[in-house]
């Protein structure tokens, strides 16, 4: 009896617990439980294996101070770094008739580099608890980008297959041409040169001892660049 009895009060058990997980509508994105990090938001980028690449064009921007002021930063991993790169070589190859050049960072302007990882730079904290669903445009510190595109982040929900969690929110950054998308009547009218182009954070919510990290998805581009790889 006493083994029925323990049995039955572990089964009650597991059902409240399973209850109180659906019940809780947590903002989940498979991220860490301690979003905390005890390092700036440029020492946790260097001693992260991940993003080698970006800290080469950080130094080379004289971006170190801005990355680590009370901003928001979207980071791009190494990934997308490098397609960026193989694209930069292949319009040189171009350019000089030749596939027998070496090109790497060095070979990037500096002043491009500072002009346009800005774009990534948020002023203040932008934390997953301020956004939602409906999303809104934010202003880096590039400023303005041309009276046609505009930053703009928000939450986007999925629904996973899953009997324990209700949903799963993303935080969601795109770079908006012209109107939102969503906002137009006919998605499927719209020049592909005019669509919007958007990632999500595979990570989100690092806080920093300075900052908050949103670690973009390995598939986007460094500045989202579309130009063709080599073959």
């Amino acid at each position: 009896m006493r083994v029925m009895a323990s049995k039955i009060l572990m089964a009650l058990a597991l059902i409240l617990l399973l209850a109180s997980c659906k019940k809780d509508k947590y903002k989940n994105d498979g991220g860490t439980h301690d979003p905390h990090v005890n390092m700036t938001t440029y020492d946790y980028l260097k001693q992260h294996g991940s993003f080698d690449s970006l800290v080469k064009a950080i130094d080379m921007a004289g971006l170190k101070d801005a990355i680590n002021g009370d901003v928001t930063f979207f980071a791009v991993t190494n990934w997308g770094v490098r397609d960026w790169m193989l694209a930069k070589k292949q319009q040189k190859i171009i350019e000089v008739g030749s596939e027998n050049i070496v090109f790497g960072m060095k070979d990037v302007s500096a002043a491009v580099l500072k002009d346009s990882l800005r774009m990534y730079i948020f002023p203040g904290k932008i934390q997953r608890e301020n956004l939602n669903t409906k999303g809104a445009f934010f202003t880096s510190q590039i400023g303005p980008m041309g009276s046609n595109i505009r930053q703009y982040i928000k939450l986007r929900r999925i629904q996973p297959y899953n009997t324990y969690i209700e949903y799963v929110d993303y935080v969601n950054f795109t770079k908006v041409i012209g109107t939102l998308d969503a906002d137009e009547l006919d998605f499927t009218s719209i020049p592909n040169e005019l669509k919007d182009v958007t990632v999500d954070c595979q990570t989100s919510g690092i806080i920093t001892t300075t900052g908050i990290i949103h670690v973009l998805d390995n598939r986007h581009r460094l500045f989202f660049n579309t130009e063709p790889l080599p073959k």
